[in-house]
């Protein structure tokens, strides 16, 4: 039976970024955990460590504070759109850098998680996590979430299994966000809801 990690290596494994996986250790830390398979080195410089699937099956099986929509603290988060303003990011070159650097640590997620390395749909972490995972693809893409004014995107989750739904000010807001979904491995789809007769998307990972 394979050994569990030390108490060190779980605080590196909890501590990983919740999106891309990336770790933060000493250097004895790190190739301890790839020598266990629950990490691996990235062949391109910077040489980053990343958890391997058997290192996000442990860090998954924490329980979790549940952490849709609101920001998790102390890494990464996409904007879902209407945000409190002190949860609101700051924006800018360092703002697009952390967008771009997690939309590639999920590509690179999904290469290592789906069947056949396929990157052209959503893996498992996504599946968990659909409001984020939603709302990284929307932002990575350009699209502007919600601000105080209303204008732009808004991610939340639904009653549906595997289902978020998108809102946004116009038709063409719900149709970019809508292209965009699609090209990164979503179904989506525009619907009214019946009471309030607002226009949405319902989007769902593709599978196949």
């Amino acid at each position: 039976m394979t050994r569990p990690p030390t108490t060190a290596q779980r605080r590196v494994i909890d501590a990983a970024d919740p999106v891309t996986g990336r770790l933060r250790g000493t250097e004895a830390q790190l190739v301890a955990l790839v020598k266990r398979g629950l990490a691996f080195r990235h062949p391109r410089p910077p040489h980053d460590h990343f958890l391997t699937p058997a290192g996000h099956r442990i860090r998954e099986a924490v329980p979790e504070v549940p952490a849709e929509p609101a920001p998790s603290a102390g890494g990464f988060t996409a904007r879902v759109g209407g945000e409190e303003p002190q949860e609101t990011p700051a924006s800018g070159p360092a703002r697009l850098r952390e967008v771009h650097s997690a939309w590639q640590g999920l590509l690179e997620l999904r290469r290592m998680t789906n069947p056949g390395g396929a990157t052209d749909r959503p893996c498992g972490w996504e599946r968990t996590h659909l409001v984020r995972a939603a709302a990284l693809a929307l932002e990575a893409a350009g699209h502007r979430p919600a601000g105080p004014d209303g204008d732009g995107y808004r991610v939340r989750a639904t009653p549906q299994p595997e289902a978020v739904a998108v809102y946004g000010p116009d038709e063409e807001t719900l149709r970019v966000c809508g292209d965009t979904l699609e090209r990164a491995g979503w179904q989506a789809g525009a619907y009214t809801e019946p009471r309030t007769r607002m226009r949405y998307l319902l989007a769902s990972p593709r599978r196949v």
